[in-house]
């Protein structure tokens, strides 16, 4: 059960049980799976950097973007992800319906530069989504539906609440409930230290997200997992990164064969010289110093959902995340639910079809927009 309720404030979820940092996992003979790195530009079709004036200052915000006309989807991103989570998603949702995609890095995350990238309040990140969507629109924004996943769902709530964008659609929360992100408050630190610290490439940070269940979806993880760690600033020799090599390090599936006549301690010394000369990746945002910030972006949050006055959608991966407020407002038929079994947390990353297809239904019927031709 605690392990459940880790899932509904982060989008990160450790290793599996007897899976121990630097252990070489097996998946038996058989092709070995690409955990190579995807573009951006797989997905998207384009990337820029908004600028933002804050307090006599320039904040610039990473945006990824598709589609030309129809309503857009303004896409928040969870805890230590980035917007390059939304790809696969992105790129099925423009195939079923007529739309826009914005997805943003939020503050601290991804590409993102802020003056005060600490400052992970849901009143300042809430208001930021609000100054982006200013400055792409200007006075006049076409209407616009946020999606939110995880801390990204608590965002965009907030956001809808305080009015930040005026030309709001509708509000679709993905995974994050409340009752259950407020009960997993306590255990959370243990839960990050769980996580491995540095990788020693980003095909590593890919494996492994992949074989921990943290993103289920190869593809997506291929280029999501991009946007969530970053080459280490230390020099290698600091006793900081050293440390953790062997906590971050996931082996490959599989060896080749060994050299006649090579010992295993001298295939072990060769492998250890070649991770010394390669470049350790680690987080790009260190989620356990966000701890003062946890109990803002949940606390009230059912409650706030069910007072936004545009249509609601609630994607879960389990019905059994639902609070006591949420399950009074949905029996009232406040906000539509839909539960996609089968997903991890990431569900958008997990089953991005699934989504897609429950966001275009969710839209068409309340005649937002309108399926393309030939679909469904």
């Amino acid at each position: 059960m605690e392990k459940q309720l880790h899932l509904n404030l982060l989008a990160s979820k450790p290793p599996m049980a007897g899976l121990q940092s630097g252990s070489k996992l097996r998946m038996g003979p058989g092709r070995k799976r690409d955990f190579s790195p995807l573009p951006w530009s797989h997905y998207f079709e384009t990337m820029e950097d908004v600028e933002v004036e804050n307090d006599n200052s320039k904040d610039t915000f990473r945006i990824y973007s598709s589609g030309s006309h129809g309503p857009v989807l303004l896409l928040l991103h969870g805890g230590g992800h980035s917007a390059l989570s939304w790809a696969v998603f992105t790129s099925v949702i423009c195939s079923r319906i007529n739309c826009r995609v914005v997805a943003m890095d939020l503050r601290g995350h991804g590409d993102t530069k802020v003056k005060n990238p600490d400052d992970l309040s849901a009143e300042t990140m809430a208001k930021d989504v609000g100054k982006v969507v200013e400055v792409l629109y200007g006075e006049n924004p076409p209407p616009i539906m946020i999606i939110g996943h995880s801390m990204g769902g608590a965002i965009a709530v907030h956001t809808a609440a305080s009015n930040h964008v005026p030309s709001l659609l509708g509000l679709c929360v993905i995974d994050v409930v409340e009752g259950t992100a407020m009960d997993a408050l306590n255990s959370m630190q243990n839960f990050l230290r769980g996580r491995p610290k540095t990788f020693k490439s980003v095909e590593n940070a890919i494996e492994w997200s992949v074989k921990s269940g943290q993103i289920r979806n190869v593809e997506s993880a291929r280029v999501s997992m991009v946007g969530q760690v970053k080459k280490c600033e230390e020099p290698l020799s600091s006793p900081g990164v050293s440390k953790s090599i062997s906590e971050g390090i996931i082996e490959e599936e599989e060896e080749e064969e060994e050299e006649g006549g090579e010992s295993n301690h001298k295939r072990k010394k060769e492998d250890d010289q070649e991770i010394k000369k390669e470049c350790l990746y680690t987080w790009r945002i260190e989620l356990s110093k966000t701890e003062k910030y946890w109990e803002g972006w949940f606390k009230g949050l059912s409650s706030l959902f069910l007072t936004c006055s545009v249509p609601k959608l609630l994607l879960l991966a389990g019905v059994d995340r639902l609070d006591k407020d949420l399950t009074i407002g949905q029996m009232q038929g406040k906000f539509q639910m839909q539960v996609l079994p089968q997903c991890g947390h990431a569900v958008h990353e997990d089953a991005p079809e699934k989504v897609a297809d429950a966001l275009a239904t969710f839209m068409v019927r309340h005649m937002f927009t309108e399926f393309k031709e030939g679909f469904p």
